[in-house]
């Protein structure tokens, strides 16, 4: 009886933190979300509870005066131009140092997992000259290559760590049926550890959607800007309508948050159990 209790209550007190961890991590959201629906009448005399009147066409006034097609465009570019090349390199990189015992391997990890530890503002300023002078400048692709750069460490790291955990046994055997490492690369470690692939393509992804210090650096065309830059001119612009920002910061946070909604299972598998079904 007295371990029932135990148990009881330590299931009740787990469960009350989760609950109190929840309130505190959804209430911010909350208020944006109740502050995007409200006029401003209604946010001034009650800018924490919830709308008195739903007012809809907030979000279609700051979805044109925001231009938040053409900035959510970049912020995809950026995205998906960052995911596809940090899979592909950094996948082989993960591969390499995984599987073929290459010297200093053990090196290049620590290197490589140093690197996240310096604050972004160490580099930027000789990375602003450097990309004007190749002309990477203003640019998406000059953008993208910076991203890549500052993600591909972790993604490395984790990576190699997904694909540590796959038997040697299954590339032996596809070895002595004449398969190349490509090949087994391709058709054997890719369908084993495509949640780990899929969990550094969240994380990435995330990260890139998010980034707001190197795209207010490096770009310079407002027509170029992603979503956090561009939100930044917005709310500059509309600073005393808290409406109309809330609706464009619901807006934008609205693709990340539902992309990680449909993936969460996956990618919860992918940071627990790795690559090994």
């Amino acid at each position: 009886m007295n371990n029932a209790i135990r148990t009881s209550a330590r299931v009740l007190s787990s469960h009350f933190i989760l609950v109190v961890l929840f309130v505190f991590a959804a209430f911010p959201l909350a208020v944006l979300i109740f502050n995007s629906l409200k006029s401003r009448t209604d946010l001034a005399q009650n800018p924490m509870g919830p709308p008195t009147e739903i007012l809809f066409s907030n979000f279609v006034t700051a979805w044109n005066e925001s231009a938040f097609l053409l900035h959510a465009t970049n912020s995809a570019i950026l995205v998906a131009g960052t995911v596809a090349l940090i899979l592909t390199l950094g996948g082989m990189a993960a591969y390499s140092l995984a599987r073929l015992e290459l010297p200093g391997a053990v090196v290049v990890m620590g290197y490589m997992i140093s690197l996240t530890a310096f604050p972004v503002w160490l580099y930027l300023v000789p990375l602003f000259f450097q990309w004007r002078t190749l002309g990477l400048l203003d640019t998406l692709p000059g953008l993208i290559l910076i991203y890549t750069a500052i993600n591909s460490p972790l993604a490395i790291f984790l990576l190699r760590s997904f694909l540590v955990q796959i038997p040697k046994e299954l590339e032996e055997s596809a070895q002595l049926d004449g398969a190349s490492r490509w090949s087994i690369l391709l058709r054997i470690i890719l369908p084993i550890s495509w949640t780990g692939f899929l969990t550094i393509a969240l994380v990435v992804a995330v990260a890139v959607w998010g980034e707001f210090q190197i795209a207010f650096v490096i770009l310079q065309d407002t027509d170029k800007y992603p979503i956090t830059t561009s939100f930044l001119a917005f709310a500059e612009s509309y600073g005393r309508d808290w409406t109309l920002t809330s609706a464009v910061a619901v807006i934008a946070i609205a693709p990340i948050v539902t992309l990680f909604i449909i993936f969460q299972r996956r990618f919860a598998e992918g940071l627990t159990q790795g690559s090994v079904k």
